[in-house]
């Protein structure tokens, strides 16, 4: 058979190596082991953008950029540079025609001046008349048609974008055009609605009149959205000026459109695009600050664009429920800042995919989660963080890849059985397989091996230790600074029972006004209670069924809190609160205290606060228990807690 390879054009390559995620994810695990939730470590990274990532940009430079790019358009010029553009030429138009009437001394020439002095204040009521006055002069006249072609140009260009440069050199047939155009794109409009739109009636469209829309949409969703926004643009401009100046504007737009003869098409327009997207921001008004006067045009495309660069700078905050990359609209972000941009955001985009299709995110009910893996890493390196504090040198704190995890060889074997994870012992498993005849010669010597063959090396017993791991959930931890602390401690000696102590049962317990049991891949997203309450005794409680399911391991308590207990668990159920505590809290605490104690478990204490009511607890906690104090800085705690448990498992 003959086979031919190639490029594999079908999707993504198969063989590619998976995307290495691990650098973001350890820049979300700084975060998390600071304190931080997954949902904020995600966030924050996206905003920050992952650092040596071929210098991609986060979504806060982004964020920065389309800012900067708002508040320079509001800074460009003024909304009524149309208006007072029409004035300058209406004005000069009737003061060249004064100059022709005022050497005539004529009945008619006097007047003529006097309409010309009668003419209303406003410009588009002054205009409406003078559209049919009978010019003497030729310069006012040409004058006066340069208004008109200027007013055709710039309203017809707030509506089509590509419009005001066709309408340069305005003649009949152009004119015609558009009004064809304008009714052909209506009877696409109301086709659509009808239900029998089809692609070919847009191609066809987009072939006779393509070259009047320079955005080059591909059907007829992108046209209506390209023309929405230009109409929300004009509504917003209209809305964004004054009284007098919006009702001058209005008649401007709407005698330019009855001489045109689009009235009625630009009526329908307005309507069927108000119906498809009325969500856009059609009468909110805008501030221009800048000094130059727009024409009317410019004027909607500075409106559309800050309309663009507020709804891309909500969706860059990322600060709402459920928000996601997939939120950014890739096309605003190309209008606004670029195509490099848009590389940048799919940058971000792949980091945020990667890390839920390789198991390390994951979304339930719109919240983000960490997955067991993820977690488990975080794990590793709040493990690493303990032990780069530790003594290089001091036995047992260092990493030991090669360590096995059954114990030392006692140069014995043994017969293999089923469920055994004792190593193989090679020679005396050959021994036996010779001795039982199993030797066969031909083309080469072999040892044919049977299942009773197998021995096994033994090793010395390595105990077990049933490890409860206390951790105080309540508000004081937040307020002191200490939640963090706690929170990598408690992943750090997670992670350490399950790399290197696999046979001993570990189980973490947060408590505050209630204690519950912690599981592995809920430590990660974990948060402090914002209640009253420290209730240890509740906590001991569950410790205590803890130790009493696992009665052949060694217990081992570690507490850390900043607190003395004040809550209790009634007989009902319920968690009774005091502060300062209550004699009947101090007493039913002490009493658990004192099972663990006939159930051998020694309770070492870490007191992350210096207060004397703590201190007299503790110390009437190890006086009773036989365990230790220790008071060290959160920043120092996982050492403390990791070395304390590392010496305990040695002395057994």
């Amino acid at each position: 058979m003959a086979f031919r390879y190639g490029e594999y054009h079908d999707g993504p390559d198969p063989l590619a190596p998976p995307y290495d995620v691990r650098a973001a994810l350890d820049e979300m695990g700084d975060a998390i082991l600071s304190g931080s939730t997954p949902v904020h470590a995600l966030r924050d990274l996206l905003k920050r953008g992952l650092p040596g990532a071929q210098d991609r940009r986060g979504l806060d430079d982004m964020l920065r950029e389309v800012r900067r790019r708002r508040r320079d358009l509001r800074e460009r010029g003024r909304l009524d540079g149309t208006l007072e553009k029409a004035r300058a030429l209406l004005d000069k138009a009737i003061g060249q025609e004064r100059a022709e009437l005022f050497p005539d001394p004529s009945d008619d020439a006097r007047f003529r001046e006097t309409q010309l002095d009668a003419l209303p204040d406003d410009t588009a009521s002054a205009i409406q008349e003078l559209s049919t006055y009978d010019w003497r002069s030729a310069a006012a006249r040409q004058t006066f048609e340069e208004l008109r072609d200027l007013l055709r140009r710039e309203v017809l260009d707030s509506q089509f974008r590509g419009l005001r440069d066709a309408l340069a050199n305005p003649d009949p047939e152009a004119m015609e055009r558009i009004r064809q155009m304008m009714s052909d794109l209506n009877d696409m409009l109301d086709k659509d609605a009808r239900g029998q739109h089809t692609q070919a009636d847009f191609d066809a469209f987009m072939e006779k009149y393509g070259d009047l829309f320079p955005e080059k949409p591909r059907n007829l969703e992108e046209l209506v959205d390209i023309l929405a926004r230009r109409a929300a643009a004009t509504q917003r401009m209209l809305a964004s000026m004054t009284p007098r100046q919006r009702e001058e504007l209005s008649n401007l737009i709407n005698q330019t459109l009855d001489q045109a003869g689009l009235s009625e098409q630009m009526r329908r327009l307005g309507e069927a695009l108000h119906a498809r997207r009325p969500d856009l921001a059609w009468n909110a008004p805008e501030r221009l600050t800048g000094e130059e006067p727009l024409g009317m045009g410019d004027a909607v495309t500075a409106l559309e664009e800050l309309a663009d660069l507020t709804q891309l700078e909500t969706a860059l905050r990322q600060d709402y429920p459920g928000a996601r990359l997939d939120d950014i609209d890739e096309a605003a972000v190309h209008r606004a800042l670029g195509r490099s941009a848009v590389d940048d955001l799919e940058a971000l985009k792949r980091i945020e995919r990667e890390l839920e299709e390789q198991g390390y995110l994951l979304r339930r009910r719109g919240k983000l989660e960490l997955t067991p893996k993820a977690v488990r890493r975080l794990g590793e390196t709040a493990l690493r963080r303990v032990f780069s504090s530790l003594d290089a040198g001091r036995r047992g704190d260092h990493d030991q890849h090669d360590a096995g995890s059954a114990g030392e060889l006692t140069g014995s074997s043994r017969p293999w059985r089923f469920g055994d994870e004792q190593p193989i012992d090679v020679v005396r498993t050959l021994v036996n397989g010779v001795r039982r005849g199993g030797v066969r010669t031909g083309t080469g010597t072999a040892v044919r091996l049977s299942v009773d063959d197998f021995e096994v090396a033994e090793t010395e017993r390595r105990t077990a230790a049933a490890v409860c791991l206390l951790v105080d959930l309540s508000y004081s931890m937040a307020l002191r600074g200490t939640w963090a602390a706690a929170k990598q401690t408690a992943l750090a000696l997670q992670a350490l029972v399950a790399s290197k102590f696999p046979q001993d049962a570990v189980q973490i317990i947060g408590f505050s006004n209630y204690a519950r049991v912690l599981q592995p891949d809920e430590l990660a997203g974990l948060d402090w209670d914002m209640v009253q309450g420290t209730n240890l005794h509740h906590a001991l409680l569950i410790a205590g069924r803890h130790l009493d399911r696992h009665p052949d391991f060694e217990p081992v308590v570690l507490v850390v809190t900043d607190g003395e207990p004040t809550a209790h668990l009634m007989r009902s159920g319920r968690s009774a609160f005091e502060w300062p505590p209550s004699s009947e809290t101090l007493e039913l605490t002490l009493a658990e205290v004192d099972k663990m104690t006939r159930r051998r478990a020694t309770i070492n204490v870490f007191m992350l606060a210096a207060d004397d009511r703590l201190k007299e607890f503790v110390d009437e906690v190890a006086r009773r228990n036989g365990g230790r104090v220790f008071s060290p800085s959160a920043e120092r705690l996982g050492e403390y807690v990791v070395s304390d448990f590392l010496r305990l498992r040695r002395a057994r």
